[in-house]
């Protein structure tokens, strides 16, 4: 479905998202970029196909127990390799992204995000944008996103997957991210599962029968020197819900893919070249 120029995804649109962004979308045209802000060297003519790309990854706030789907026995695949970087938040919440992003509030997109984190339903993860040329077949490389919220037992951000860009005749954008939480704890496992040590270090009975010599005694010393803390396995992962989906761009188009907790808002803007 379209309304004005606003793509939406299969899942119902709520009416505060919908008003939101077709007061943005009637403004699209009329936003005019200032050259200055373009990264390129002074004098450098615009190229051919140039656009701003943007993304605003959202989360909606919501019980992981109201989601109706049941997603958990899903299987995903590995992560796509890439070395290619869209958003990247560390353990201590610094980013990292290979990317020359612009700033924050010379996006079209800032306004509609700023406004979401305002109506206290949605809590943006990513609003990121940049610009870059994109001809006719144009094969992009996958964009690594890694976001949300900080998984400590998981070492892992509960929102992860990539964005590829591609374009034919039009630009399209392709959306596959999966937001976790941790897997229902298994049943505790059984001493018989923990590692007998004993059969490696005499009991101190026996440790008193045999006499080391010198050159053990240094050989065990020097090993139990060298043992490292061994560190927990990270927790199970289980799927709450994801996007995987492929949407056709237009320019000035403000397009939504979702799902029950996660969202994604795609923006292009073309810049011509002006006297």
């Amino acid at each position: 479905m379209q309304i004005d120029g606003i793509r939406w995804c299969r899942y119902p649109t709520r009416a505060f998202l919908a008003a939101l962004l077709l007061s943005f979308a009637a403004t699209a045209a009329a936003q005019q970029p200032d050259r200055a802000a373009l990264p390129l060297e002074p004098g450098t003519p615009i190229p051919d196909d140039y656009y701003r790309a943007e993304f605003v990854i959202l989360e909606r706030i919501i019980e992981p127990e109201a989601v109706n789907e049941r997603m958990s026995g899903r299987t995903v695949d590995a992560p796509t390799e890439t070395e290619e970087v869209l958003w990247s938040a560390m353990k201590d919440g610094t980013t990292e992204t290979t990317l020359e992003l612009a700033p924050r509030d010379d996006l079209h997109l800032a306004s509609a995000a700023a406004r979401l984190e305002r109506s206290g339903r949605y809590r943006v993860l990513v609003a990121a944008g940049w610009y870059e040329a994109f001809p006719p077949d144009y094969e992009g490389t996958p964009l690594r996103v890694r976001a949300g919220d900080w998984i400590e037992d998981a070492r892992a951000r509960d929102v992860e997957g990539h964005i590829t860009i591609d374009r034919q005749r039009y630009l399209h954008v392709n959306v596959h991210l999966n937001h976790w939480q941790l897997a229902e704890k298994m049943p505790e496992q059984s001493v018989d599962t923990v590692t007998d040590l004993s059969r490696e270090t005499p009991s101190p009975a026996q440790a008193s029968d045999t006499e080391e010599t010198p050159a053990v005694a240094a050989t065990t010393e020097g090993a139990a020197a060298q043992q490292l803390p061994v560190l927990a396995e990270p927790a199970p992962l289980e799927l709450l819900t994801w996007i995987r989906e492929t949407r056709r761009m237009r320019s000035e188009e403000i397009h939504f893919l979702d799902s029950p907790t996660i969202g994604v808002l795609v923006f292009f803007k073309k810049i011509e070249t002006t006297e």
